[in-house]
């Protein structure tokens, strides 16, 4: 079994980008509902199959399996729901752990989220001084919900 906990984060500023690496993705969603989505992304030139369970806390089962390249791309040109998240996932360290900061593009432009993995709900982690407010539990940052509700329709909304 493969659990996801994860805590998502807004930024304060662009700070974390000196040293971080990055690569671009693209993914779609087959299907969500109830809170369970299968996921088609290409990350770099590898593409992946991925299908989470409904979040308890901020945490979920997840699981992932690689898929011909060829095959993701024809799956989000003609099965997913649109619009295609794309995005600049870029890998930032700090104190031990690494960070993923995804910078959005398209109908998600303006919108940057910090992301960490963690072992346990429990367990603690440094703040980075760009971090800002934790968003973890904010359904509308889910990257699933930001195809059916893109930022560039909210982000001028009171929340």
């Amino acid at each position: 079994m493969a659990l996801e906990i994860e805590k998502k984060f807004l930024l304060k500023n662009d700070s974390w980008k000196e040293g971080s690496t990055s690569e671009i993705f693209y993914q779609g969603y087959l299907c969500s509902g109830s809170g369970q989505t299968v996921r088609v992304r290409i990350a770099g030139e590898k593409a992946f199959l991925t299908i989470k369970g409904k979040s308890v806390g901020i945490s979920r089962l997840e699981f992932e399996y690689p898929v011909p390249l060829a095959d993701a791309q024809e799956m989000l040109e003609k099965l997913c729901r649109k619009p295609i998240i794309h995005k600049c996932r870029f890998f930032s360290e700090y104190e031990g752990f690494t960070w993923e900061i995804d910078e959005f593009y398209g109908d998600n432009q303006g919108l940057v989220l910090a992301e960490i993995e963690l072992k346990s709900e429990e367990q603690a982690f440094p703040r980075p001084p760009w971090l800002g407010e934790e968003v973890s539990g904010d359904r509308r940052y889910y990257n699933a919900a930001l195809c059916s509700y893109p930022y560039k329709e909210w982000k001028n909304k009171a929340k």
